[in-house]
Parts: C-alpha cells; structure tokens; sequence
C-alpha cells in the first residue's frame, strides 16, 4: 500500500455529534485500524478491511462498495465534486476511525490536498503524540480523548495523553472524556489539571457513556458533581451526549 491509498472503512456527510463541533456538517473519512480496545468503543471492529462504502450523494446514505485500498484521488474527486454541487455545505472534513493517526504516512500525503477542499478536523484517541507531531502543521481543529481507566479498561496513559495534548495545542483542540457510573472524581481532577497545566483555556467535553438503547450509563446528578469538580479547574467544562445517535445519524 502507497501513500497515495488507506484502507478506508467508509467516506459520509453527516452532523458531527459529538465534542466541540456539534452540530456542524461534515464530510467523515473512517480510517481502518486502532491501537486501542476501549470497553465502550461504538465502532463496527468487525468490519471487512477489504471494502470501504462511499456515499454518493451527501447525507442520502446511497453507498457504493469498493475494495481496499482506497486512492486519494479518487477521495479528493469525490469530496471536490460535493463541494461544487453542495456548495457551502460541509463546514471541514473530518478524519476519524480507528485511529486516523495509524495512517502517517497517507495523511503526510494526504491531508494538504484535503485542506484546499476543506479544513481539517482529526478525531483521534490522543495518545500517539509523535504521528501528530510530523501532520499538525496541516490541521485546523483536533477532537482529543482522553481515556479514563474505569469506563474505557485503558490503564497507564496520562503520560501519552499529556505528551499529546502539548502538541495538540498548535491546532484549536478540545478534550472529550467519556463517562458512566464507575467514574471516579479523581480521574476528573486529573484530566482538568493535565489540560490547565497545558492551556486552560482548552475546552473539556464530558461525554456520558450511551447505552444501545440509548439509555445514560450514569446518572444526571453524577454528571453534575463531574462538571462541577472539573469547573474548579477549568472555564470551559461542558456535558455533551451523543446527540447524532439520539436523531438516527451515523
């Protein structure tokens, strides 16, 4: 595989559901693959690596298979043409996954091609703060986790998360933590000093856990007191669901 392909596991428009840019559209490039094995990831790790499905007309879920690897030309003439028929649609593109940052090598090739359609906004799982140290310069805005031990199973990541986030301030980043019952408040302190230490300024999402009924892993007085102990800290604390799963978007 080149650097000019990815193994891709879908390109759609749709809302961004989630984190600073709520409510925003955007086309979403799904990258195949991560390091990470969070317990409450929603992500199909089943799919077939073989295939990527591509929407043909934004947002009408009308999608065409085609076999891995993908071809960036064939992405920027697919993301070129939405933004000429639907002009002023699409606020950014965003790269998600997996872990888009697997992919260093594609998106050093990559991501200057995409910025002349749109920016760029990466969702990644902040802890490979090297992959981001060689693409920051080529991206706008950077939706950063920070994976909590008791609702993620991560453990010993603080150090890779802070290694991250002091390069992640280049861009304009915020930082999302998700949530449910077993989350400890000292796992918030932690989470809000690592950011005040870096830009206090940084916003932090607390996202509470979603169940597939779409029920809250933790209740809203819980949520309240996490608020409340990470506004201590910081300015910016925000309590944001997964409001595209609420409406039915992917």
């Amino acid at each position: 595989m080149s650097n000019s392909t990815a193994n891709l596991i879908e390109l759609f428009s749709s809302i961004q559901g989630e984190g600073s840019q709520i409510g925003l559209r955007q086309v979403f490039i799904r990258f195949f693959g991560c390091n990470l094995s969070c317990e409450y990831c929603d992500t199909n790790v089943g799919v077939d690596a073989g295939l990527c499905r591509i929407e043909q007309t934004p947002g009408r879920a009308d999608f065409k298979e085609i076999a891995n690897p993908v071809d960036m030309n064939l992405v920027l003439s697919h993301l070129q043409g939405w933004v000429q028929e639907w002009p002023k649609v699409h606020h950014s593109i965003s790269l998600t996954g997996g872990e888009p940052l697997l992919h260093l090598d594609t998106l050093h090739r990559w991501l200057p091609e995409l910025r002349l359609i749109l920016p760029v906004h990466l969702e990644t799982n902040g802890v490979l703060h090297f992959a981001l140290s060689r693409v920051i310069s080529d991206i706008d805005y950077i939706s950063m986790d920070i994976k909590l031990p008791s609702s993620s199973g991560e453990i010993d990541l603080w150090e890779h998360h802070r290694q991250f986030l002091e390069v992640a301030v280049q861009a304009e980043v915020s930082v999302k933590i998700v949530v449910n019952s077993t989350t400890e408040l000292w796992e918030i302190e932690r989470t809000a000093g690592m950011i005040a230490a870096v830009d206090c300024n940084i916003p932090l999402i607390i996202q509470p856990e979603t169940a597939d009924d779409l029920s809250i892993r933790i209740s809203t007085l819980s949520l309240l007191e996490l608020q409340e102990v990470a506004s201590l800290i910081l300015p910016d604390v925000r309590i944001i669901p997964q409001t595209h799963r609420f409406i039915g978007l992917l």
